[in-house]
């Protein structure tokens, strides 16, 4: 699985990296940013939640 933030839709309400950290996380100009685009077997759940969670979408896993 692979993740990536479409920063122009990221607003920064901060959702991803309080759902999933190890992936997720937050850049000096408060938005989104990936930690690792390639999410691990054992996160793929929860970066699939976080990006459920996305009020914007902003969060594309493929």
């Amino acid at each position: 699985m692979i993740t990536t933030i479409e920063k122009d839709a990221c607003i920064g309400c901060g959702n991803c990296p309080v759902i999933c950290p190890e992936i997720y996380q937050m850049d000096d100009d408060g938005l989104a940013i990936t930690l690792n685009e390639h999410v691990p077997e054992e996160l793929e759940e929860t970066a699939q939640e976080a990006a459920e969670n996305c009020p914007t979408e902003a969060i594309i896993i493929n």
